[in-house]
């Protein structure tokens, strides 16, 4: 028995329609994706140590330099 081929619509759910992981990455990447998470750590019921993790992962154009990128004079770092 064959079903027919139907087009995929954008409203249909991941987890009925194939997508290619490099696909996936790029959607995540160019919107931005943030990562949450926190650890405990605990002897008998006692926290000893607690961690949150936060980050923040996104592309980065070369038309839009990193705020942070050292920028260097045009005779060096040492002045000479």
């Amino acid at each position: 028995m064959t079903t027919p081929d139907v087009p995929s619509s954008a409203g249909e759910p991941l987890a009925q329609r194939q997508v290619a992981l490099i696909d996936l990455l790029d959607r995540l990447l160019s919107g931005g994706v943030v990562l949450t998470g926190d650890v405990v750590l605990s002897i008998a019921d006692i926290d000893l140590v607690r961690i949150s993790l936060r980050a923040l992962i996104v592309s980065i154009s070369a038309q839009n330099p990193s705020p942070w990128a050292e920028t260097m004079p045009p005779g060096g770092d040492d002045g000479g």
